[in-house]
């Protein structure tokens, strides 16, 4: 059993940390929002800090899902932040989709106090964190990932380290430039169907089982075909994490122009009021559109 401190419990972060107390492990958590720590706590028991200082105070482990880069290195580094009060050895590993660059910063800053950092976006949705089955790719030292390791897989299925620093965040950027091309190609599917007068859940029930099948089909297209975006991934979200994309392209030189016009497809998305709605929502754009 690890002494863990859970920081953000967002959608992904409130079962996350759940797991961690099903695993044996002893939990504090911490939210800017107190309510939902305060929630957390009467459901899964463990403890909870004002601030993310007090919750990693004596922390083996301290594991962070937070919003933005700005949340994170407020977490991290900030006033109030976990690093002042993480004891010598101890690991952060960081949930949380941000950029390479401030993956980096933070990995070295934790260096400088004696601390390690892994980087570990995760994938999988809020169905993936609910049921402790995610994808969780990792950046970081060899050695400090195997301490890692364990821990995280409290709630994932495939947990795997992929290089240095950074190297997690550069994975899951792979990921939703997959996610963004595949969910336009299952819009665009499911759009012309209706247009052809076919019935999508047929089409669907068909093409799922040839080439075309994917996640995204299996999991997200009768919502899609209902008009229904209440159920994943936020489009203000993805738009973040595409920006992300979008400026790792520019320092390496990689051309992503289906990204970049399906981020612009989902700024219609905000536009149409959906920045909230869930990312399969890029077909009610090509509704919007006749």
């Amino acid at each position: 059993m690890a002494k863990v401190a859970f920081l953000g419990l967002g959608v992904m972060g409130y079962p996350m940390a759940g797991h961690l107390v099903k695993a044996g492990h002893a939990v504090t958590v911490y939210n800017r929002t107190t309510s939902k720590a305060e929630a957390w706590v009467a459901e899964h028991g463990g403890a909870m800090g004002v601030t993310p200082a007090e919750a990693a105070k004596g922390a083996d482990f301290v594991m962070a899902c937070v919003g933005n880069d700005d949340d994170l290195r407020a977490v991290c580094t900030g006033a109030d932040g976990a690093f002042a009060t993480m004891s010598k050895g101890a690991v952060f590993v960081d949930h949380t989709t941000v950029s390479a660059s401030v993956t980096r910063a933070l990995y070295g800053a934790a260096a400088e106090a004696g601390l390690s950092f892994v980087d570990a976006p995760i994938s999988g949705g809020q169905a993936g964190a609910e049921n402790g089955v995610l994808s969780v790719m990792c950046g970081g030292d060899a050695d400090v990932y195997v301490r890692a390791e364990p821990i995280i897989d409290a709630y994932a299925r495939v947990c795997r380290r992929i290089g240095d620093s950074g190297a997690g965040q550069m994975t899951k950027m792979c990921n939703q430039i997959a996610i963004a091309g595949l969910v336009q190609g299952l819009s665009e599917a499911l759009h012309f169907a209706e247009k052809a007068g076919l019935d999508g859940r047929a089409v669907v029930e068909v093409i799922s089982q040839g080439a075309a099948g994917s996640w995204q089909m299996q999991n997200r297209y009768e919502k899609m075909i209902d008009g229904e975006f209440e159920h994943g991934f936020a489009v203000d979200w993805m738009r973040k994490d595409l920006g992300i994309c979008l400026d790792a392209a520019d320092e390496t030189g990689a051309s992503l122009p289906v990204t970049a016009l399906v981020d612009q497809f989902y700024k219609d998305v905000q536009n149409l009021g959906g920045g909230r709605w869930d990312t399969s929502s890029l077909i009610k754009r090509l509704r919007a559109l006749g």
